[in-house]
């Protein structure tokens, strides 16, 4: 089947346009059944379209199905042995990911930075991880990648390893060289799990990193939602052209990962999204990056703002991702995070992310990206202009992370082990019980089973004050936290 097909979205418009007599879920019964505000919501389309698994002539019938279709399509356009469309985003991946590196053992490797899903996974699994630090910018106060001679020398560490987990790109665009990663796994017979949920691009554009797939990843997460446009909450999970995976353990995991109940709608966006990249995501992205160039020139001419670039590349950066613009903010004296509040409030410009010292815009493969560019800087320009010694946080020092606290149990053991709510100004020196990860980008800053440092302590409390966001935390407030009773 030729990549311009669409065999999901196409048996589902079908199945919708023969109007059946919908004796299935959901309730809204296509719509009929819908209130108002739903249908004005959604649309029309949307509720016809939303039908239930299955249905002969979609999902189960004479195989290849036209699911099945779609998931080989996916796996053919990202160069994948197979594909399976995930609905609850990539974290769901990573749980995977995790789930499946279980089977063959319990000590793993992995990146410190990596998403907290990561975390999650590791919980569920059992896993017990080492942690492999990436290389840290100490000006921006932000983790990079990995760099092979650091997996090389955590691996060893850990001898009884069953795989390594590493991230690229990073939340800020930065590349690893993964190449070399999964030469330093494979010659330890060991796989490689790439967690590329902010790369689902990099396959269609010869101007970009290469991808994990491409560069020998035996498991790539992938976020397509994030760049290549599908709903969000859909992902896809890719294995490699590889044995050190087995494919009957990702389906099994995948399975027991997955609502019994899947969205049609999550799912042919994917199909749709495939399609979109497959054929026309080199001129979408050739378009987005000219874009971006140029809006990179105009924000390094804004005195007190830079921009980061290859000027990232270094031992833990192998490449860069130019579909984000980090916004380096230091310059004028206020946080990332007031500067990111400002944005809003002023130009009615929303980013991805924000830190004590950058703000992100995050940009897809299409979607008019030149506008969308010049409302970012002209958003960026109206807030620098209204800066002054009045402004509450103006000179107010740069938080930089403190170094992470030592690991003292599994997290599993942590997670689930006897423990206590106590306030958080008695914390320091407790195990945590629980992930405590500035949201986003969502890299914990504790992780279950680490001993709690006073200057992490400060650090989050001190980005919560800022307006950043708390996940894992039982309390969002942060007055207390849970900890293991030692």
């Amino acid at each position: 089947m030729e990549q311009g097909s669409v065999p999901y979205v196409d048996a589902l418009r079908e199945h919708a346009a023969r109007d059946p007599a919908r004796l299935y879920v959901p309730g809204h019964k296509g719509g009929a059944g819908a209130d108002p505000a739903l249908s004005d919501a959604v649309g029309a389309r949307a509720l016809e379209m939303d039908i239930p698994s299955l249905i002969p002539g979609i999902d189960v019938g004479p195989e290849p199905t036209p699911f099945q279709l779609a998931q080989r399509l996916a796996a053919d356009a990202w160069g994948a042995k197979r594909s399976w469309f995930l609905l609850n985003g990539a974290s769901q991946g990573n749980h995977a990911a995790c789930l499946a590196l279980r089977h063959a053992g319990q000590r793993v490797v992995v990146q410190r930075n990596a998403h907290s899903s990561v975390i999650d996974g590791a919980v569920l699994a059992g896993l017990e991880p080492t942690f492999v630090a990436p290389e840290l910018d100490p000006d921006l106060g932000i983790a990079h990648c990995v760099t092979p001679h650091a997996l090389a020398g955590a691996l060893d560490a850990t001898p009884n390893a069953v795989g390594a987990i590493c991230v690229s790109p990073t939340y800020f665009g930065a590349c690893a060289d993964v190449a070399a990663l999964a030469d330093v796994a494979h010659s330890r017979d060991l796989p490689l799990v790439v967690d590329e949920a902010w790369g689902a691009h990099l396959r269609f554009s010869d101007e970009l990193p290469a991808s994990a797939l491409g560069s020998g990843a035996d498991l790539v997460i992938s976020s397509t939602h994030k760049i290549v446009g599908s709903l969000t909450q859909s992902a896809i999970v890719h294995l490699g052209h590889t044995d050190r995976i087995d494919e009957n353990v990702v389906d099994r995991v995948v399975t027991l990962l997955e609502s019994t109940s899947p969205s049609s709608l999550l799912t042919l966006s994917l199909d749709a999204a495939r399609r979109l990249a497959a054929t026309r995501g080199d001129l979408l992205l050739a378009e987005t990056l000219a874009s971006l160039r140029s809006a990179r020139e105009r924000i390094r001419a804004i005195e007190g703002l830079d921009v980061l670039d290859e000027r990232l590349v270094s031992p833990g950066v192998h490449g860069w991702d130019p579909l984000r613009l980090t916004v380096d903010v230091r310059g004028t004296g206020v946080t990332g995070h007031r500067y990111a509040a400002l944005l809003r409030e002023m130009a009615d410009v929303f980013c991805e992310l924000a830190t004590e010292t950058v703000v992100v815009g995050a940009f897809g493969m299409g979607g008019e990206s030149a506008p969308l560019a010049d409302r970012f800087v002209a958003g960026l320009e109206r807030v620098l202009a209204s800066l002054g010694e009045h402004d509450p946080e103006h000179g107010v020092p740069f938080a930089v992370p403190p170094p992470w606290g030592p690991m003292e149990m599994v997290p599993r053991d942590a997670f689930l082990g006897p423990q206590e709510a106590i306030p958080l100004a008695a914390a320091e020196g407790r195990i945590a019980s629980e992930s405590l990860a500035a949201y986003p980008p969502g890299i914990p800053n504790v992780l279950p089973g680490e001993r709690l440092t006073r200057e992490t302590l400060d650090f989050i409390a001190e980005t919560l004050a800022h307006g950043g966001y708390l996940r894992g935390a039982s309390d969002r407030t942060l007055e207390t936290i849970r900890v293991v009773i030692e």
